[in-house]
């Protein structure tokens, strides 16, 4: 007995053999094609999207997340995984627009990105109008809090500020501080930081003595440098990302500071280590522990995850990952945990598919992700608790563990 795609073939070939004497051999054969396709089954493909600054302002956010883009699985739960990745040039223009394109021609399923915490606040609105999941990794927390129509279908791959505002505002405590300057960057990023930070010192009997704002792109901030030391303060706080981040701490070392400096988890990268040098050696900084891999306790339920990371980056590029690979691998991740669950709902491609994504990613439980565990809920669509995260230092010129 013949089965479906034999008995379509028969057909197709019965007419191309009555229109034999009429058409060109090329027309058949592409006659032929066209039955052959028709009678294949489909096969679902969910279209990923990533947005990487790979050049422009931040390469050195962008490079790492569009390299973990080739750890992640191109094969879920027997469903294709096609990754559609872009650079946006560090432009939120471009950002913008490749989001459009990507929703509008790629017809994706989710998107990865944008890298900078400015360009990610640019295109949600986009993302929740068309309602496709956005993971997001990126450093602000104004991404996904506070929580409303739009930002639910935004979904941050990094720690939230008050995660990590937590274990800064703990060390202070421990360290007998009482006082700090604070001084972040002129973006989203640093806002938020500081609304963040700023009630969480006080609560802990903590007083900001000096508020001040940095450009990401400036090469000096020594005239904010010099109003911080001259509030006296106790401790520095520091809200920067990468290179940046060092510009101000090397500038408060250079006006004669010589009180602790903190950082916050955007410092963790071969940048800041690179562009500081010598003068970030002390810094303090609540980290991931991605970035001190040869001092992870065994007690850390996610250690393998993030060792898993770290050697296939390190196989494939030849260097340890930064904490911005580790953004795209767990935004990987996430992904793989919640497609077979929307598959159930709905075929990738559709709306269904995509809406029940959103709510499977949402109700992740428990993933072993690289930066530590993830717990999401209607109100945290970031997951992340302190398990992940310790505080961290330079020696040497090099990140390590503080073990106090």
């Amino acid at each position: 007995m013949k089965t479906k795609f034999q008995c379509r073939l028969t057909s197709a070939l019965t007419t191309l053999s009555a229109a034999a004497g009429a058409k060109k051999i090329t027309t058949l054969l592409a006659a032929a094609g066209i039955a052959l396709a028709a009678a294949l089954p489909v096969h679902a493909q969910v279209k990923i999207g990533v947005i990487a600054s790979s050049t422009g302002a931040i390469p050195f956010v962008g490079i790492p997340q569009k390299n973990a883009v080739a750890l992640l699985p191109k094969k879920i739960d027997g469903l294709d995984v096609e990754y559609l990745v872009f650079d946006d040039a560090s432009d939120p223009t471009q950002s913008v627009q490749l989001t459009r394109k990507l929703l509008g021609e790629n017809k994706i399923d989710a998107l990865i990105g944008p890298s900078g915490s400015g360009n990610a606040m640019g295109v949600l609105a986009f993302m929740a109008e068309a309602q496709t999941p956005m993971l997001a990794p990126v450093g602000t927390s104004a991404v996904v809090l506070p929580m409303d129509d739009k930002k639910r279908w935004v979904f941050k791959t990094h720690p939230n500020d008050d995660v990590i505002s937590e274990g800064l505002v703990a060390a202070m405590t421990k360290r007998g501080v009482k006082t700090v300057g604070f001084i972040g960057r002129a973006d989203p990023y640093g806002e938020n930081w500081y609304k963040t930070f700023a009630p969480m010192a006080e609560k802990a009997g903590i007083k900001i003595v000096a508020n001040e704002r940095y450009g990401a792109k400036d090469t000096t901030a020594l005239a904010q440098a010099l109003k911080m030391i001259a509030a006296k303060p106790d401790a520095m706080m520091v809200a920067g990302v990468g290179a940046d981040a060092a510009m101000p701490h090397t500038q408060l070392v250079d006006s004669g500071f010589k009180g602790p400096i903190f950082q916050t988890h955007g410092a963790s990268s071969g940048a800041f280590l690179q562009i500081g040098g010598k003068k970030v050696e002390g810094a303090l900084i609540m980290g991931p522990l991605v970035v001190v891999p040869d001092e992870i306790p065994d007690s850390v339920a996610s250690k393998s995850v993030t060792l898993d990371l770290i050697s296939g980056y390190e196989k494939a590029f030849g260097s340890k990952p930064p904490i911005f690979a580790a953004g795209t691998y767990d935004a990987g991740l996430l992904l793989a945990r919640a497609i077979p669950i929307a598959a159930k709902k709905g075929k990738p491609g559709t709306q269904e598919f995509r809406s029940a994504l959103r709510d499977a990613l949402e109700s992740t439980k428990e993933l072993k992700a690289s930066q530590g565990p993830i717990n999401m809920s209607p109100a945290d669509h970031s997951g992340y608790d302190l398990r992940g995260q310790v505080m961290i230092t330079v020696k040497d010129g090099k990140f390590m563990r503080v073990k106090d």
